[in-house]
């Protein structure tokens, strides 16, 4: 067990994701607590903390570091998309993603950083949006660019006491994921064409980017900080052109 004895907090647990980070840390002896705008889950094991938290909200973070204390472990998985434009894009729009995916990463790393020991690890769930944008998706790619950028200060910032990377999925199985797909006119098409586009011929699930964020967290990436991890299934190994398509 490759966390006995690390307190892990993760945003963004209740489903998705999120709740794959959840599950790995505890499975490998992490003390994890978790929370979402929401309450409890149901399903949510009794061995971990549940807070209800809206990450753009710098006060309602600061209580919740307080209460916490100090953690070895902080994943920023917390994360909303609108499928939209820059032209289309609202005030509305960009308080949402910008304030979720930029100002509750920032939230988040503010708050704790202070609070972390010396080996502490922070990992923040960026995307392949935020290096190769995808139509339609301005706010959110943009918002996955700063996850990037903010992933390096704080390594370059906060190290040697604390290492800090980002993982970069693609496409997983998530809502995400399905919300992406109701926007086509021909879903079974749409998802036959992404399929096809993947090395790996399946979409990602949670527990593939879970394994990573465990890796990362862990002693044996003691010397990894400041990085980029896609995990995309070949998905932008692949040229433009595939022979599978056609």
């Amino acid at each position: 067990m490759k966390l006995t004895g690390k307190r892990a907090v993760v945003t963004g647990g209740s489903r998705g994701i999120g709740r794959g980070i959840v599950e790995a840390l505890l499975a490998e002896g992490a003390e994890v607590c978790t929370c979402g705008r929401g309450g409890r889950p149901e399903d949510l094991s009794a061995h971990v903390l549940w807070y209800q938290l809206d990450v753009s909200d710098p006060a309602a973070v600061e209580v919740l570091a307080r209460s916490v204390e100090s953690i070895d472990i902080l994943v920023n998985n917390a994360g909303v998309q609108v499928e939209k434009t820059v032209s289309d894009s609202t005030d509305a729009d960009w308080d949402h993603v910008i304030g979720t995916n930029c100002r509750g990463v920032f939230n988040m790393c503010r708050a704790f950083i202070p609070r972390m020991p010396s080996g502490g690890s922070i990992v923040n769930i960026g995307s392949i949006s935020g290096q190769f944008a995808d139509p339609s998706m301005a706010l959110y790619n943009a918002s996955k660019a700063f996850v990037h950028g903010l992933t390096r200060s704080i390594a370059v910032d906060h190290g040697p006491d604390i290492r800090c990377n980002a993982i970069c999925p693609g496409w997983i199985e998530t809502g995400m994921l399905d919300a992406a797909f109701e926007a086509s006119s021909d879903q079974s098409a749409a998802r036959r064409d992404a399929l096809a586009r993947h090395a790996a011929r399946r979409f990602g699930r949670p527990e593939d980017i879970a394994a990573m964020a465990v890796w990362l967290a862990s002693e044996e990436a003691s010397f990894v900080t400041g990085q980029l991890f896609t995990v995309d299934g070949g998905l932008t190994a692949a040229s433009p052109i595939n022979p599978a398509l056609y």
